[in-house]
């Protein structure tokens, strides 16, 4: 039997997924129950649903799963190593230790890859699927949409009015974007003119010593607030366009500061912040102010519109980034950037950026020429998002969303 029948039998079986499913079933109907119903023990039934596949010798695991993360690269067929992940606890330790970051691998596996910075060669290929009517934006993994449109979702996002300003909401499902939600991972927030933007990410950059903005919206009663899962804002980086004041022709120009990433990150040998869990997981690191002292705080202004908490202040220097500037091309009578095939419609949302450095910086001329992010049009409603080291697929879905915003002040 070849290891992907092994790990489709191990979905399959009553003693596997299907066991934990119940479990979760039965817990859920246990808390439902009021306080004078008393749950049975469920120790002794844990150590019983992990079935005979949690008994493997730790060797047997440990190849089966190295040869199953090798073999599976792209998606669908990944979902695999994802179903690994979800047999039972020591299955999903293995699958976690040997599953490495897009970084290091160039792959997408987990929806914490999607936090993670992207490899430092080629770039992660995405597109970026537009719906007017509901203003909603689905960035998905691959070079183009699919005929059968089974493309695999990464991210969605979306667009909310406001008196003063414009909020894209991203969520890692398409259907839910509630902030109370564990599929919330952060939002874009505009100001009037649609010329500065600020980046909020729902955990707390690694490395980083930022301030909380836990708010908690009036629909809600405090008691149905869960203390572990706090409505907080970090402002991790900001993005200005540059005001057309003349009304002259020309490209957008743009800067993105990314306050949670350090310039070193850019330098020879340098690393990037790298999250290895969310918040509201299982095994989570960070800790938040419980919900009765965020209440007695008399500094939170329960309105869920205003957002003032300064940005991650990350140790050295924030990283900068410039869109890279386009050349006149006399014949065609327009502004030209390089995109190597994967632009073909022209479109003032067109950018690339490049970091922006000094010399002081220390930084090798190579990575000042490469291109982190790449965002361009291909058709009516579909773009294309090409990211690399040091963004995140989260990070480079955010700054590309600030390109669809109206900048009456910009053009």
């Amino acid at each position: 039997m070849s290891f992907k029948g092994i790990v489709r039998e191990l979905m399959e079986l009553k003693d596997g997924i299907g066991n934990i499913s119940r479990r979760r079933f039965e817990g859920r109907r246990w808390r439902n129950r009021g306080r004078s119903h008393i749950a049975p023990d469920q120790g002794p039934l844990y150590a019983l649903e992990q079935g005979k596949w949690a008994d493997l010798p730790p060797e047997l695991l440990l190849d089966i799963i190295r040869r199953v993360e090798a073999s599976e690269t792209s998606w669908p067929a990944r979902t695999v190593v994802v179903f690994c992940a979800a047999v039972c606890k020591s299955w999903r330790e293995v699958t976690k230790e040997i599953v490495q970051t897009p970084e290091q691998c160039g792959r997408l596996t987990f929806p914490i890859s999607l936090k993670q910075p992207g490899p430092r060669e080629s770039p992660i290929q995405c597109f970026i699927k537009r719906d007017r009517a509901t203003s909603t934006f689905r960035l998905f993994f691959g070079l183009t949409p699919s005929e059968d449109e089974n493309d695999k979702l990464l991210l969605a996002a979306k667009k909310i009015r406001r008196v003063t300003s414009t909020d894209f909401v991203i969520s890692l499902v398409a259907d839910d974007f509630s902030r109370s939600s564990n599929a919330y991972v952060g939002k874009l927030r505009s100001n009037f003119l649609g010329t500065n933007f600020t980046i909020y990410d729902s955990q707390p950059p690694c490395d980083a010593t930022v301030k909380a903005n836990c708010r908690y919206s009036r629909r809600f009663h405090p008691r149905q607030v869960s203390p572990r899962l706090p409505a907080c804002s970090y402002s991790i980086a900001t993005v200005s366009y540059e005001l057309n004041v003349l009304r002259t022709r020309g490209p957008r120009r743009l800067h993105c500061v990314m306050h949670s990433i350090p310039v070193s990150s850019m330098q020879e040998g340098g690393t990037a912040p790298t999250p290895y869990s969310f918040p509201h997981s299982s095994d989570e690191s960070f800790s938040f102010q419980p919900v009765s002292q965020v209440l007695k705080d008399p500094t939170i202004n329960f309105s869920s519109t205003s957002l003032s908490e300064p940005p991650a202040e990350v140790s050295g220097e924030p990283l900068t980034l410039k869109n890279k500037a386009p050349r006149w091309h006399e014949q065609l009578q327009c502004w030209c950037l390089n995109f190597r095939g994967r632009v073909t419609v022209a479109s003032v949302k067109n950018f690339q950026l490049v970091a922006a450095v000094e010399p002081h910086h220390n930084v090798p001329a190579a990575e000042q020429e490469k291109v982190i992010l790449q965002f361009g049009k291909i058709g009516k409603d579909i773009f294309t998002m090409d990211y690399r080291y040091p963004l995140s697929a989260f990070q480079a879905f955010a700054i590309c969303l600030s390109s669809f915003d109206t900048k009456p002040a910009c053009e």
